[in-house]
């Protein structure tokens, strides 16, 4: 796997994780925290855990496939773009209508706080 897409499996595994965390075991959140989010190798959490790399490896694999199905059947992660996408859209209407600076300012204050809902 190159470079760029184990960052994108890495960006999209805390992004899911970020919506679906309480859903996983505990066992799961810590893995994947530790491997994804504090970047600890297979071997270190082995280690910590005294336990296979193997075994870590199939923990973090399984939950991974967790997130997606959770992802699958709920949909947040892509609601979640979807919403950015749409309110950085609307702010570039309003930037580029010839309202009032002052309303401007506002609408765009209101869009940062629906942004930045979670």
């Amino acid at each position: 796997m190159s470079q760029e897409n184990r960052l994108e499996k890495t960006n999209r595994i805390n992004q899911l994780f970020d919506f679906y965390e309480l859903l996983l075991t505990e066992k799961q959140q810590t893995f994947l925290k530790y491997y994804f989010h504090d970047d600890f190798s297979l071997g270190e959490i082995a280690a910590e855990f005294e336990i296979s790399r193997q075994a870590v490896y199939e923990h973090i694999k399984r939950a991974e496939q967790v997130l997606e199905l959770y992802e699958e059947k709920l949909g947040l992660l892509k609601k979640h773009d979807r919403r950015m996408q749409e309110l950085e859209k609307l702010r570039g209407l309003v930037n580029a209508s010839s309202m009032e600076q002052d309303k401007k300012t506002s609408i765009n204050e209101i869009v940062d706080v629906l942004g930045a809902w979670e």
